[in-house]
């Protein structure tokens, strides 16, 4: 099984889990509690633009270690994440007009359309490191691009890319 965290876009192949229903979730449930699936039973995980939304004191390390325990020996995980550096470099640009200004504003808190769209933690890839190290997780490696959905993955403000995209996998 192929497991896509936050997704409302079908794919082949792919079960998505998302906290709230749509269209095309097949599992309405929290990202932290993966209870509805065995150790070892998922061979990827995909999840663009969902960590942000978790709280970094309880929250985060927790879902970081129910998905590597739901992954199966060797399996990968794909995360998109907001990049606070390059959020940040883009905010203090002087020749920002304040219309992109809010727009970069809005990406790091998030867009707030909802209860669940409120972001409790930026990341860059120092920070996102160290985390999935204590998950289990290894082969940490920052990618352009996953080419996998049309998501927030690919979300550029003109030419720069604004998320930082990291793959890593659970030890064989």
């Amino acid at each position: 099984m192929k497991l896509h965290i936050g997704g409302n876009s079908p794919a082949a192949g792919w079960t998505i889990l998302n906290i709230q229903p749509g269209p095309h979730v097949d599992m309405v449930g929290d990202c932290v509690d993966l209870g509805g699936f065995a150790a070892g039973s998922v061979s990827e995980i995909y999840a663009s633009h969902v960590l942000e939304h978790l709280g970094f004191r309880d929250e985060l390390s927790h879902a970081l270690g129910e998905w590597h325990r739901v992954l199966e020996p060797d399996g990968r995980v794909r995360i998109s994440v907001p990049d606070l550096m390059t959020l940040c470099r883009l905010f203090v640009d002087p020749n920002l007009s304040q219309r992109v200004r809010d727009y970069v504003v809005r990406v790091i808190y998030g867009s707030q359309d909802d209860a669940h769209d409120f972001h409790k933690m930026g990341f860059t890839l120092e920070s996102l490191t160290p985390l999935l190290k204590q998950a289990g997780f290894h082969k940490i490696m920052r990618v352009r691009a996953f080419d996998q959905f049309d998501d927030s993955s690919r979300l550029t403000l003109g030419a720069i890319p604004i998320s930082l995209n990291v793959q890593a996998r659970k030890p064989a």
